[in-house]
């Protein structure tokens, strides 16, 4: 049975202007592979309410599942809410259950529920919350699409939370080895083994330190033996070129 698929949407000017280092995309990555769920796309767009809508429509028709990051917090441009709200013809205000917890979490550090706090807890009324342990702001699943915040701490924590909700498929496995050679040098043994194991991803990435420069064989594939066995076959046939 093939695994679940899914798409990441990030959502900020930040981002795209370079302003901002994207960091969620690598570790969603990760998490989902060790879920077994297949990341297929990953898609950028400005805080623009258009853009969001017609992104999150695209992909969550594609895929079955849609993690967006970005633009839930407490200012004017965070309008990921009310654009995946949108996208889904859905009202959108503040929930009680939120609420609550945004009211605790103030409470107890003496701060004031204002009308910035507030604004994080205005959540599509069939929604089901995804915990915030970091700073309490709930992000929300609605159909296959997950919205969860942009600062990479409360992200992580976010995703932790919905990860165990979501069923998974079978595990990605990873293997790798070192070449001291060129891409050039590989490519003709390298495509033999790739169509062997066209179930496999099997891809070839330089690599440049202080001291030298090679190539990484990376094998991919949720089946344990065939990743195991077309590594043994990588390192048979470049047996002269590996790295120590």
């Amino acid at each position: 049975m093939a695994n679940p698929t899914a798409a990441v949407l990030v959502i900020g000017d930040e981002i795209l202007s370079g302003r901002t280092r994207d960091a969620n995309l690598n570790h969603l990555a990760v998490q989902l592979g060790e879920h077994g769920i297949d990341l297929e796309e990953a898609r950028f767009v400005r805080d623009v309410h258009e853009q969001i809508v017609g992104a999150v429509n695209e992909l969550r028709k594609s895929w079955d599942h849609v993690f967006t990051t970005g633009g839930i917090g407490p200012t004017h441009d965070d309008i990921t809410a009310d654009a995946v709200a949108a996208a889904f013809g859905a009202e959108i205000g503040v929930r009680e259950d939120a609420r609550s917890i945004l009211e605790e979490h103030c409470r107890n550090l003496g701060l004031e529920l204002n009308d910035g706090r507030l604004r994080m807890a205005r959540i599509p009324g069939d929604a089901l919350l995804i915990a915030n342990s970091v700073s309490a702001a709930p992000g929300f699943s609605l159909g296959n699409v997950h919205v969860m915040a942009g600062v990479p701490k409360i992200f992580r924590a976010m995703l932790a939370d919905k990860l165990r909700s979501i069923p998974g498929g079978s595990p990605q496995i990873s293997r790798s080895l070192d070449l001291n050679t060129v891409e050039s040098e590989l490519a003709e043994p390298l495509a033999t083994i790739a169509d062997e194991y066209a179930d496999l991803q099997i891809g070839s990435y330089p690599f440049r330190t202080e001291f030298r420069r090679g190539v990484s064989i990376v094998i991919k594939g949720t089946d344990k033996e065939r990743v195991l066995s077309a590594e043994a076959e990588a390192r048979l046939a470049f047996s002269e070129l590996l790295a120590d």
